[in-house]
C-alpha cells in the first residue's frame, strides 16, 4: 500500500512539469520569436553542452562553490544562532547589527568581495555565504528562543553541563527550524552562485548562461537555464529526503499528539 501510494505521487508529480513541457515545445515549434527556439533545439544543446562536455569545466566548480558557500552559512549560521538566541543579553547587543546586515542585497557586496578576495573563487564563496547565513542564523535564533522553559529548567535542576543540554535538549527541539532555515537558505545559494559567477569569472554556469546570451547563442542559454532548474531540483529533493530522515521523530511525535488529541 505505501508503494503504491508513493508510486501515485510520483506520477502526480511529474505530471505537470510534463504538461508544461509538451506545451511549451508545441508552442515553440511554431513560435517565430530568435529569443525562444523551438525545445528541440534547446534539448539538443543541453545534450552537447552538459552530458558530458562541460560537467568538469563549469558544473564541478559552480557546486564546489555553492557547497562551500552553503557549507560556511550553515555552521556559521547554527553557531551564532544558538549563542545569541541562548541569551537575552546576546539577542540586545547582536539584533541591531543583525537586522542591518540582513538588509544589504548580497549581490551589492560582490564589488567589495572582489576587492577583498580577488577574482578567484573566494569572492565567490563569500557572496553565498553571506547571503544564506540569514535564514540559517535567524531561524535557529527562533528555534532555540522556543524550546520549552520546563525542559530547560528541568536540566538546570539536574545540574545538566551547558554541552550535554545544548546537544541533547536544545538543538533536538530546535531542528525543525535550523532544518527549515537550511531549506530556504539552499535555494538562495543557488542564485547567488549564479549572481557570483557574472562578474569577473571565467567558468561556472552563470558565466556560461551571461557569455551565452552576449554571444546570442540563445538555445545555448536556454540549455544552462534548464540545468539550473535540474539542479534545484534535486538539490532540494535530496535535503528533502535527508530532513525526512533525520527529523522522523519530530513527525513521530507530532503523530502521537494529534491521536492523543483526537
Amino acid at each position: 500500500m505505501a508503494i503504491a501510494s508513493r508510486l501515485r505521487g510520483l506520477a502526480v508529480e511529474s505530471l505537470v512539469p510534463i504538461a508544461i513541457l509538451l506545451a511549451w515545445g508545441a508552442w515553440s515549434a511554431r513560435a517565430e520569436s530568435f529569443f525562444f527556439p523551438p525545445l528541440t533545439e534547446i534539448l539538443v544543446s543541453f545534450r552537447d553542452n552538459w552530458l558530458f562536455a562541460r560537467v568538469a569545466t563549469d558544473v564541478l566548480p559552480s557546486l564546489e562553490r555553492m557547497a562551500a558557500g552553503y557549507g560556511l552559512a550553515v555552521v556559521f549560521g547554527i553557531a551564532f544562532g544558538v549563542l545569541i538566541g541562548s541569551s537575552r543579553l546576546a539577542r540586545s547587543a547582536a539584533g541591531p547589527w543583525v537586522e542591518f546586515l540582513r538588509a544589504i542585497p548580497p549581490p551589492v557586496l560582490v564589488p567589495f568581495a572582489i576587492l577583498t578576495f580577488g577574482i578567484g573563487g573566494g569572492f565567490k564563496v563569500f557572496v553565498i555565504a553571506i547571503g544564506c547565513v540569514w535564514p540559517v542564523l535567524l531561524n535557529t535564533i527562533d528555534g532555540v528562543r522556543g524550546v520549552e522553559p520546563v525542559l530547560l529548567e528541568t536540566t538546570a535542576s539536574y545540574r545538566i553541563g551547558w554541552a550535554d543540554r545544548l546537544r541533547y535538549v536544545v538543538l533536538p527541539a530546535a531542528s525543525p527550524r535550523i532544518f527549515a532555515g537550511m531549506r530556504s537558505a539552499l535555494s538562495l545559494s543557488l542564485i547567488l552562485m549564479v549572481i557570483s559567477e557574472m562578474e569577473a569569472s571565467t567558468n561556472g554556469i552563470g558565466f556560461f548562461v551571461l557569455q551565452s546570451q552576449r554571444s546570442f547563442a540563445i538555445p545555448d542559454m536556454w540549455s544552462g537555464i534548464l540545468l539550473l532548474g535540474l539542479l534545484g531540483y534535486a538539490t532540494n529533493s535530496i535535503f528533502v529526503v535527508v530532513e525526512r530522515r533525520l527529523l522522523r521523530w519530530h513527525r513521530a511525535s507530532q503523530s502521537s499528539a494529534l491521536e492523543q488529541a483526537a
